[in-house]
C-alpha cells in the first residue's frame, strides 16, 4: 500500500499535524517539501510510519510517542525533543539540543549533532554516527548516548545516571563526568544499541564509557566552585 502523502507546498502544516493527531491513526505517511519548516510531525501518538522527505527546522518530531519517523535530510534545533517512545531517525545532521529532555525511544542521527545533544535526557537512547558539539549530555539524567565520533568541550557536565559511550575523543569533560570501566554488561548494552542504529560492525572495545563520579549529588561547600 502506498503511503498517504502530504505536500507542504500545497497543504498548510497545521492541517498536516492535525491529520497526524487523528484518533485510531494507522498506516504509513509521507511528508514532501518540508523546506525547513518548524514543528513538523510533532505530538504524534500512534504506531505509524512517517517519512519526511527533506530538511526540517526547529523541533521536528517533538514529543513523539510510538511512531517511527524518518527524516531524509538535516534537522534543526530540538529534533525529537521530549520524545517518549518510538523511533526518530535523522539521515543527515542535527542542530543543537537534539533529544532534549526525551524520556524514551530511540533517536538516531547518522551525521553529526551540534551543541547540547541529549541535554537533560531522561531515558531516551541516542546514537550519533558522527561527532557532537559542546555540553552534550549536560545534566543528562537517564538513558544512553552513543557517539561514534568525537565530542566537544564539557561532555557530560553535571551528569546523573546517563551512560555515555564515546569512540573518539572528548575536548574536555564537564563537572563530575569521568571515564568508567567497560564491563561485560556495558559491551553487551552498547552492541545492542549499535545494532539498532545500523552500526553493528563497530568494535565495542574501541569505545570508552563515561558517567557520573557522583560527587555533585549533594551540595558540599568544598565543591561550590564546580556547581
Amino acid at each position: 500500500m502506498e503511503p498517504l502523502t502530504f505536500d507542504l507546498e500545497k497543504t498548510p502544516l497545521r492541517e498536516v499535524n492535525t491529520a497526524l493527531h487523528a484518533a485510531d491513526l494507522s498506516g504509513e505517511f509521507l511528508i514532501k517539501n518540508p523546506a525547513g519548516a518548524h514543528n513538523v510531525a510533532v505530538g504524534v501518538n500512534a504506531p505509524v510510519k512517517i517519512t519526511v522527505d527533506g530538511h526540517l527546522g526547529y523541533y521536528g518530531a517533538g514529543m513523539n510517542q510510538q511512531a517511527e519517523i524518518t527524516i531524509n535530510g538535516n534537522a534543526g534545533t530540538g529534533v525529537a525533543e521530549n520524545m517518549m517512545s518510538g523511533t526518530v531517525w535523522v539521515k543527515g545532521n542535527a542542530s543543537q539540543s537534539a533529544g532534549a529532555t526525551a524520556h524514551g525511544g530511540l533517536l538516531v542521527i547518522e551525521g553529526n549533532a551540534s551543541a547540547r545533544c541529549g541535554i537533560s535526557m531522561k531515558g531516551v537512547d541516542i546514537v550519533v554516527g558522527g561527532s557532537v558539539g559542546h555540553m552534550s549530555a549536560f545534566m543528562a539524567q537517564a538513558g544512553r548516548l552513543v557517539i561514534r565520533g568525537d565530542a566537544g568541550e564539557a561532555l557530560g557536565d553535571s551528569i546523573y545516571e546517563t551512560r555515555i559511550y564515546l569512540r573518539g575523543n572528548a575536548a574536555s569533560l564537564g563537572a563530575d563526568c569521568i571515564a568508567k570501566e567497560m564491563r561485560a554488561e556495558h559491551h553487551e548494552e552498547l552492541a545492542k544499541l549499535l545494532k539498532a542504529a545500523g552500526f553493528e560492525d563497530d568494535d565495542t572495545a574501541s569505545y570508552t564509557r563515561y558517567g557520573s563520579a557522583r560527587n555533585l549529588y549533594h551540595f558540599k561547600v568544598d565543591n561550590a566552585g564546580a556547581y
